[in-house]
């Protein structure tokens, strides 16, 4: 490997391939749980929904297509105020993590909404009519009929994140990104770009046949 790759430095390799999957494995995390709580909020407040209330689903509305909107790297910039209060440093895959899962977490949420919206109407009016309480509804219905969308959904973000991490990984985060630019491309060390690209690629494809697995195991339609 050492002849074919010459410039490669595994043990700098195997690092950042570290890095990258801590980012992605946090932030992925955070961006579900957040993006979910976003997603229902959406459905739920809309009109029509069960917990109808229009100022709130316009406020939250905005609040997702707003940072939905932003590109990434621009997003990393504004929110340095709140990544130095909340993680003292702007340095290290940690320093990442917020913006990462804030850029995002709106971005799932939008995909939890118009999974809840595939569910059939008639599903939750026959809910309703046997007197199921709308906490119910939302637990035994909503979600259970809804999990292979927000899988599909999840497995779309978390590849979207990959990306994420590398751009971050530009900017002093760490990861496959900060080694195929500064190790590869501005050292001008091609095989260190393509080895970082491949272990991107492996990444990607890996997470890409686990979700797809799990949404085919999840939809009992």
């Amino acid at each position: 490997m050492t002849g074919i790759f010459p410039n490669v430095d595994w043990s700098d390799m195997l690092l950042a391939t570290g890095q990258t999957l801590y980012m992605t494995l946090i932030s992925g995390i955070f961006t579900f749980i957040l993006g979910l709580v976003l997603g229902l909020l959406l459905f739920l407040t809309a009109e029509g929904g069960l917990y109808e209330k229009k100022w709130v689903y316009r406020l939250t509305s905005s609040f997702v297509n707003v940072f939905r909107s932003i590109p990434f790297i621009i997003l990393i910039v504004l929110l340095i105020p709140l990544t130095l209060l909340i993680m003292r440093t702007m340095i290290g895959a940690s320093a990442a993590l917020p913006s990462i899962i804030i850029g995002a977490a709106p971005f799932y949420g939008r995909l939890v909404e118009i999974g809840l919206r595939e569910v059939d109407k008639g599903v939750i009016e026959a809910s309703e009519a046997m007197g199921a309480s709308r906490w119910q509804i939302i637990y035994k219905v909503l979600l259970p009929e809804s999990w292979p969308s927000m899988i599909s959904g999840m497995t779309v973000t978390l590849i979207a994140l990959i990306g994420n991490t590398a751009m971050a990984g530009v900017i002093g985060a760490g990861g496959l990104g900060s080694v195929a630019y500064n190790e590869g491309f501005e050292a001008n060390n091609n095989d260190v770009t393509f080895v970082a690209t491949i272990i991107i690629l492996v990444i990607v494809f890996i997470i890409q046949f686990v979700g797809d697995r799990i949404t085919r195991l999840v939809d009992k339609r």
